[in-house]
């Protein structure tokens, strides 16, 4: 076949008038996008919250071991202080521990001294012993440098932040024991957790807190979400993409009432306590359903599970 002949037959049209990002599909594909984001509302326009993890300045004092939970606990001198420091010191899933309708917890633990709760350290003297071993020049946010024993050491950036306190003020604290939606910033997998636990996260991942939050697990663990918008977040080294809020907010994704979100936060937490592929074709089915699509488009999406 010549290549104009080629080019005829097989030939597609595509707009690139506006400024977003592109990509090349075929009319079946561009007609299912199509459909999928003429029903649906943009994420920007939803009533949820996308939030970054915690940014400590410095991981190896303030996310510890278990072992080192239970060190801190057994050196607090009274019962009441032992009280407020395990209060103090959440379990806490980084970018890397997050699955697909799951996790896979380092048994790491948060001391969360967030500035916007404006904790008084000498509440917490086992806290305030652990800390200092890593020295107050290495943890005060003065960007300075030192001179220890003959060594350089480096302070943390410029903040108006505590010594004890982490480098991120952190003033949705109260959204980590929400419900929400957990996943990593970098990823090749794009999975995303739905989290009823109250873990804490570091800052190699967000959450998304708010309305619907069930629904919309599902909808981003889906085949559906994969095959329409996989390509809307830039492809980085090793094909990694990058899940930045910027490319959420453009996100087109059905509304939905109550009772269907209901059913779907039945299905997604019955799928997380024991994850099979049947389990999660019923969720495709479901949106597939929802969002009617004919069994020519059902087959041209299938399955999409990225390993």
């Amino acid at each position: 076949m010549k290549r104009s002949d080629f080019v005829r037959q097989c030939g597609t049209e595509c707009d690139f008038s506006g400024s977003d990002s592109w990509v090349i599909l075929s009319p079946i594909e561009q007609s299912i996008k199509q459909k999928i984001e003429a029903v649906g509302t943009p994420l920007k326009d939803w009533d949820i919250n996308i939030y970054r993890g915690v940014l400590t300045g410095y991981n190896d004092a303030f996310i510890i071991s278990t072992e080192k939970r239970n060190e801190i606990l057994a050196n607090c001198q009274t019962e009441d202080e032992r009280k407020r420091t395990a209060e103090l010191i959440r379990p806490i899933l980084r970018g890397r521990d997050i699955k697909r309708y799951g996790y896979d917890w380092a048994g790491l633990y948060l001391i969360a001294t967030f500035p916007s709760r404006h904790y008084d350290i000498e509440m917490y003297p086992a806290v305030k012993a652990h800390l200092l071993f890593f020295g107050i020049e290495r943890l005060e946010q003065t960007g300075k440098t030192h001179i220890v024993n003959g060594e350089k050491v480096k302070a943390r950036k410029k903040t108006n932040n505590k010594w004890f306190e982490t480098q991120d003020s952190i003033s949705y604290w109260e959204d980590f024991s929400k419900p929400k939606i957990m996943y990593p910033n970098m990823t090749k997998y794009m999975p995303f957790y739905y989290d009823e636990k109250g873990f804490y996260q570091n800052d190699k991942s967000f959450m998304i807190t708010g309305k619907h939050i069930p629904f919309l697990t599902a909808f981003l663990n889906s085949s559906l979400f994969k095959f329409c918008f996989r390509d809307n977040f830039p492809e980085l080294l090793g094909g990694t993409r990058e899940l930045r809020k910027i490319f959420f907010d453009k996100i087109s994704v059905i509304k939905v009432s109550d009772e269907i979100n209901n059913d779907f936060k039945r299905e997604v937490t019955n799928l997380q306590s024991n994850y099979t592929r049947e389990k999660a074709t019923t969720i495709d089915r479901m949106l597939f359903d929802l969002y009617g699509l004919t069994e020519e488009e059902r087959k041209v999406i299938g399955y999409i599970e990225i390993k």
